[in-house]
């Protein structure tokens, strides 16, 4: 499946409570859409999350439907070190 690596910017510091993990978790599963790791910056404003979706469009529903905003989604692949050696 695509995996896909969306920007989300906050106004406010993030605070993410089991209960909203969970919430969030759920509606992704009814989309098809599997969160596989968030990196939180340090102000706690913005957060870098690493998807894995059908589509862009599969991101942007669970998003909106979350009320979590999605800046800027794209698509990625893996690119590690040791794939050179």
């Amino acid at each position: 499946m695509p995996r896909f690596m969306i920007e989300r910017n906050f106004a406010e510091q993030l605070e993410v409570t089991g209960e909203t993990a969970l919430a969030v978790k759920r509606i992704n599963e009814e989309e098809g859409v599997e969160w596989l790791f968030s990196y939180l910056s340090a102000d706690k404003k913005k957060t870098y999350c690493l998807y894995e979706a059908p589509n862009v469009e599969a991101i942007r529903v669970a998003a909106h439907r979350a009320n979590l905003p999605a800046d800027v989604i794209i698509e990625v692949s893996d690119l590690r070190p040791e794939m050179f050696n």
